[in-house]
């Protein structure tokens, strides 16, 4: 039953995700709201929804591998596993606003998680925790992401990236939606199916590998880890189908902020995160990956992550689930 419950989880999934894209993309151009804001924003935290379910709940069970893994894991699965993906199906363009605003956030979510959680490693402290004080600073950090974000959200495209994108990206045709809540309606309704869908994905998943004997920080990072972020590779990867680079490249950018800043903030409100043996590997692979899509957006002269750098991406999160596996 539970291999029957993966597959249905799976199917909720994707077809959750293709309505929340087409209902992003049309309440996108609507406004008059870039399709990557919207991506970093409602569909971010929609499609974060999981991660936070399952982190607030381990915070509350006292579970701090669960609920910091599920984080790192998340973060580490959407640069790796759904970017690479993505950018299999279809390059995925950099925007200035990207490159000097966006990835830089991603940066800074993983350079905070690390100053949080690495007391013992910064400062020489006994533990490592992350206490009430540092999820207050997160959460400060989320506020000011959020505001940002939308005090930037209608400011016009440069001229140089909409260049850019016509030399990557055909033209595409919009549906024009005459009410508009009907998109908005797609997009409530393909989040509660993408959660659905995902909840059972991962209650499954995670019963199939406790059955085997996995301990909980290597369910956190992998297997709950990925099935969480189940709605983020649906949506980027149905974006990328779609064309959508935007929405795919923002959903991941947004989620990542999120996870750190809201969610694992969040989780710190409930109860302090006492990080205990949680594998140093797994902190050095999430810095891995954030500096490796750092790396792409501001050494290559070419504004897109292409297929090539998405299998570069692929291979080094193939190379740290083997690590994992062999107890690193």
């Amino acid at each position: 039953m539970e291999y029957l419950y993966l597959i249905i989880g799976l199917i909720l999934v994707l077809v959750g995700a293709n309505y929340l894209v087409d209902g992003a993309t049309a309440v996108a151009k609507r406004f008059g709201i870039s399709d990557m804001v919207i991506g970093m924003t409602i569909v971010g935290i929609g499609t974060s929804t999981p991660e936070m379910v399952v982190s607030f709940w381990g915070a509350a069970q006292g579970n701090a591998d669960i609920a910091v893994g599920n984080i790192v894991g998340s973060n580490i699965c959407n640069i790796l596993l759904i970017l690479g993906i993505s950018a299999l199906i279809y390059p995925l363009v950099l925007t200035r606003n990207n490159i000097i605003k966006d990835i830089p956030f991603v940066l800074l979510s993983t350079a905070a998680l690390c100053a949080v959680a690495l007391d013992k490693q910064i400062s020489g402290a006994p533990e490592n925790i992350i206490s009430l004080g540092d999820g207050i600073v997160l959460l400060l950090f989320f506020a000011v992401f959020i505001v940002y974000s939308f005090l930037t959200a209608n400011k016009p495209e440069p001229e140089q990236d909409k260049i850019a994108n016509q030399e990557v990206l055909p033209v595409r045709k919009n549906k024009k939606w005459k009410r508009t809540w009907l998109p908005i309606l797609m997009i409530i309704g393909g989040l509660v199916t993408l959660i659905a869908g995902g909840d059972m994905f991962v209650n499954a998943a995670t019963k199939v590998a406790k059955a085997i004997g996995v301990s909980d920080v290597i369910i956190a990072v992998t297997i709950v880890a990925i099935g969480t972020s189940v709605p983020e590779l649906a949506t980027s990867v149905i974006a990328a189908t779609k064309k959508n680079t935007g929405l795919a490249l923002g959903n991941v950018v947004g989620s990542n902020i999120f996870n750190v800043f809201l969610i694992l903030g969040g989780s710190a409100l409930i109860t302090p995160l006492n990080l205990g043996n949680f594998g140093m590997i797994n902190f050095m692979m999430l810095c891995v990956a954030t500096l490796a899509l750092f790396i792409c957006a501001f050494t290559f002269r070419k504004r897109y992550i292409d297929r090539i750098e998405g299998v570069l991406f692929l291979l080094m999160y193939i190379a740290y689930i083997v690590l994992l596996v062999n107890g690193f």
